[in-house]
C-alpha cells in the first residue's frame, strides 16, 4: 500500500475491526476532546456473543497477540469523495487527530465504530473458533480506551493491559469503504504506537503457547523493544513465536532487522506474496523456499489462488474458500493468521490449519468488516 504522508511515522499500517457495543461516546480524555468521540448515532453492528473475559494473568492461552490498539470508524463512500481529498484507494494515510476529526464530519456520522488493529483482529478470530486468546497493546485511559477494552472482552479475549494516565488520546482510524470492497485507512495512531518494555508483563506472555506479533508496530523504537522483549520471554520458555511482516513499505524501511528475526526468534511466519518477494528480494518460488529454511513454518496468501504452507520440505497448497460474494476484503489476513494459529495450537496437521485460515478469511470478506459475523467453531 501507499501513503499520502503526514508524519514521520510514514505508511505505518494498521488493519481494521468490528463492531463494538458500547455506550455512546461523549469525551476522549481529561486533556482534549476527541471530536469523533461527540457524535452518539453512529451504528452499533451486531456479532454473535461470546461469553465476556475479563481476567487473566494465571489463565493459560492458545495465543497471545501484540499490536496497536486503535477504534475505527468504518463509512461507506465513494470514489468521487476519494479523489476530491486526495487519498489513494487501497492506501493507508498516517494522520493527525484534526485531520481524523475533519474527515469524519465530511462523511458523516452513519459509521459503525469498532475496536480494531490486524493483531486484536487474529486474536478475536481464535475466540470465534473456540480457542483462547489474549491481547497487549495501548490505550489511554479515556473513552476510546475503555470502548476498545470493553469491546475485545466481549468477543471473548483475554484483555488486562492497564491504561495509559498519560500521553496521546487512544488511536483511531476513520475507514472508507467503496462499492468495489475496497476500503481506505486514514489512520491516528494516538497512544497506541507508543507500547514500550514495560508494557509487556511476563506473565501475559508465558501464559500463551504461540506469541503473535505485528509488523506494523517496529517503525517506532520503544515499540520494537517491547515486541523484542516478549520475543525472548516466550523463546525462554520454550514456546512460539510468530510475525506477521504487515506492510512492504514496514519490510523495506527494516530489511535487516525483519531477516534477524525470521532467522532468529520467529518460528512461524505471515506474509503476502507482495511482502515475502520484498523480504527476500526474488521471485515468489525462491522466496517461499527461502522462509521455509529461515523459519518453522512459513504461511504465505496469494489472494485469489489460495496460500501455501511451507515447512522445511514439505508444501501444502491450500485452496481459497468462498462464503459468498466479496463486499469487504478487510482483515482477510488478520482472520487467515487466526485459523492458522488456532489449528496450529491444536496441533492440527499443517494442511487443517490452513484451510481453517481459508475459512476464516472467505468469512470475513464477505461482508463489511475484519471480525467474524458468525462464530468461526461453526464452519470446521
Amino acid at each position: 500500500m501507499t501513503s499520502d504522508g503526514g508524519s514521520n511515522l510514514d505508511f505505518l499500517s494498521v488493519s481494521m475491526a468490528s463492531m463494538s457495543k458500547h455506550k455512546q461516546l461523549q469525551d476522549c480524555g481529561s486533556h482534549h476532546v476527541c471530536h469523533i468521540c461527540q457524535h452518539s448515532n453512529v451504528r452499533h453492528h451486531r456479532r454473535a456473543s461470546v461469553e465476556p473475559v475479563t481476567d487473566s494473568s494465571l489463565t493459560k492461552v492458545d495465543v497471545v497477540g501484540v499490536g496497536n490498539a486503535m477504534v475505527d470508524v468504518i463509512v461507506s463512500s465513494t470514489d468521487e469523495f476519494l479523489t476530491e481529498q486526495q487519498l489513494t484507494k487501497g492506501a493507508m494515510a498516517l494522520i493527525d487527530e484534526d485531520r481524523a476529526n475533519a474527515l469524519y464530519e465530511m462523511v458523516g456520522n452513519d459509521g459503525i465504530e469498532a475496536s480494531g488493529g490486524s493483531a486484536a483482529n487474529t486474536m478475536a478470530g481464535i475466540a470465534s473458533f473456540g480457542g483462547t486468546s489474549a491481547y497487549i497493546g495501548k490505550v489511554s485511559d479515556d473513552t476510546l480506551g475503555k470502548v476498545f477494552a470493553e469491546d475485545m472482552r466481549s468477543q471473548g479475549v483475554i484483555f488486562d493491559q492497564p491504561p495509559a494516565n498519560e500521553g496521546p488520546s487512544t488511536g483511531v482510524c476513520v475507514v472508507l469503504v467503496t462499492p468495489d470492497a475496497q476500503r481506505t485507512l486514514n489512520t491516528y495512531l494516538g497512544v497506541s504506537s507508543l507500547l514500550e518494555p514495560g508494557d509487556i508483563r511476563s506473565q501475559a506472555v508465558t501464559r500463551a503457547k504461540i506469541l503473535f506479533c505485528e509488523g506494523y508496530l517496529w517503525d517506532v523504537e520503544s515499540a520494537k523493544q517491547a515486541i523484542r522483549k516478549a520475543m525472548d520471554i516466550s523463546v525462554s520458555n520454550g514456546h512460539r513465536v510468530a510475525l506477521t511482516l504487515s506492510d512492504t513499505f514496514c519490510i523495506e524501511r527494516h530489511h535487516g532487522e525483519f531477516l534477524e528475526l525470521v532467522q532468529g526468534p520467529v518460528e512461524i511466519l505471515f506474509a503476502n506474496e507482495a511482502e515475502i518477494k520484498t523480504l527476500y528480494g526474488c521471485e515468489l518460488e525462491e522466496a517461499i523456499a527461502k522462509a521455509a529454511a529461515d523459519v518453522g513454518l512459513a504461511c504465505i496468501t496469494l489472494g485469489k489462488n489460495g496460500s501455501v504452507l511451507a515447512s522445511g520440505s514439505e508444501r501444502f497448497e491450500i485452496a481459497p474458500e468462498q462464503l459468498g460474494p466479496v463486499v469487504d476484503s478487510t482483515g482477510a489476513g488478520d482472520q487467515y493468521a487466526a485459523g492458522v494459529l488456532f489449528g496450529l495450537s491444536k496441533e492440527l496437521p499443517l494442511a487443517e490449519a490452513g484451510r481453517l485460515g481459508s475459512l476464516a478469511a472467505a468469512e470475513v470478506i464477505s461482508h463489511i468488516g475484519p471480525r467474524p459475523h458468525q462464530p468461526l467453531s461453526g464452519l470446521h
